[in-house]
């Protein structure tokens, strides 16, 4: 199923879905065109890097082994927004879309294996770059500019290695975004001192 979604669904909402398939499709294989030996090589170690969030459970612990206590609280809140983002794409968002993922002619370099049985849409990679940048971000402003293009990068590897569409990603991080702010529901920012 190509759907964004399981349903039924109106006409206005399959013609805008099946527009923004064919931009995914035509993005997908534009970018697969590309002869870039520095993708090749950048893109899909970092894609792995930040698989299961490895990526930034190192940068959290390297923010609480500063002794910072604001930098602390970015790292925990960055986590807790990962964590939140993580099972809302993963578990709620893949369960609820049903995307094959992109079968796009990637060099063999670049591309990632994935899980054919899992969907394409969201992004768990996404949600969880935004969500912790976001979430780090809240209580540390002066990392928002660093944190947030390692996660824009994050996210354009998924979609270099072939494994998601760019609305996937987009998906993601607007789910990462709300993970994030999402936090302050139940526990409030600090008072910057």
């Amino acid at each position: 199923m190509h759907g964004l979604e399981r349903g039924r669904a109106t006409p206005e909402s399959r013609g805008l879905r099946h527009r923004i398939a064919a931009l995914d499709r035509a993005a997908v294989q534009r970018v697969a065109r590309v002869n870039s030996p520095a993708l090749d090589r950048v893109m899909p170690a970092l894609s792995q890097l930040a698989n299961h969030g490895k990526l930034w459970i190192g940068l959290a612990a390297c923010l609480q082994a500063t002794g910072n206590q604001r930098a602390g609280r970015a790292a925990r809140r960055g986590l807790a927004s990962l964590a939140v983002a993580s099972a809302t794409a993963n578990i709620i968002g893949k369960g609820l879309a049903s995307r094959e993922r992109p079968d796009a002619d990637v060099p063999a370099a670049r591309r990632l294996p994935h899980a054919p049985w899992t969907s394409s849409f969201p992004s768990g990679h996404a949600a969880s770059a935004a969500a912790f940048a976001t979430g780090a971000a809240m209580e540390m402003p002066e990392l928002a500019a660093g944190a947030f293009a390692l996660a824009l990068a994050v996210g354009a590897s998924r979609v270099v290695t072939g494994v998601h569409y760019p609305s996937d990603v987009l998906a993601g991080f607007a789910i990462g975004t709300a993970a994030a702010a999402s936090t302050l529901l139940w526990w409030p920012r600090r008072p910057a001192s």
